[in-house]
């Protein structure tokens, strides 16, 4: 079973738990991405991401190339950006990275956050959105071998994923939710709506 990469229109397999970290890392294997390789995979325009640039949610392309980093800032933006304000997404990302366009002061690379936030995104589609209970042991899974750098990084960035994770959920749910009222048979129009 396949499913859709958050924020990408990409394909990986459902079954397999490395997938997402498979599919981000053959895209590298040259180096740096081109904006237009980054709107083929994300399946935005190009005056988008470079408006995200200008408007300093995401460092620059260095050299005109986007590395692994930038992509998955990227990804996560557009992967939460139907449910949650732009404003409120860098919020988010400012919480545990400090400023965007400065990566000295991250707790977290935003490529070790977007790979736990597709592996809770991947337990979501496999099971359902986890009970509350079950949700502190997938977010240790989903950053096993993460050292905070700073007391209490852990705990900001669990909480940032969790309300990743519930955006996320509630994007795809919207969307078939659409679907669904899409296949419904057109209703007749009645007297008062003519």
């Amino acid at each position: 079973m396949q499913w859709k990469l958050p924020g990408t229109v990409l394909e990986a397999p459902l079954e397999r738990e490395e997938a997402a970290e498979e599919v981000l890392s053959s895209l590298f294997l040259t180096g740096g991405l081109v904006l237009s390789q980054v709107t083929q995979i994300t399946g935005m325009q190009q005056h988008i991401v470079q408006n995200w640039v200008r408007r300093g949610f995401l460092p620059p392309p260095v050299g005109r190339k986007y590395g692994k980093s930038q992509l998955c800032r990227i990804l996560t933006i557009n992967a939460l950006k139907s449910a949650l304000a732009i404003e409120d997404i860098c919020r988010l990302l400012r919480y545990v990275n400090g400023s965007l366009t400065d990566r000295s002061d991250d707790t977290i690379d935003d490529t070790d956050l977007y790979l736990a936030f597709a592996s809770l995104a991947r337990y979501a589609a496999l099971e359902g959105f986890p009970p509350a209970e079950r949700v502190p042991a997938l977010l240790q899974e989903s950053l096993a071998g993460y050292e905070e750098p700073v007391p209490g990084a852990r705990g900001r960035i669990e909480e940032v994923l969790t309300i990743m994770l519930m955006a996320w959920r509630s994007s795809e749910l919207r969307t078939e939710a659409g679907r669904r009222l899409s296949l419904l048979p057109k209703a007749e129009q009645t007297e008062t709506e003519v």
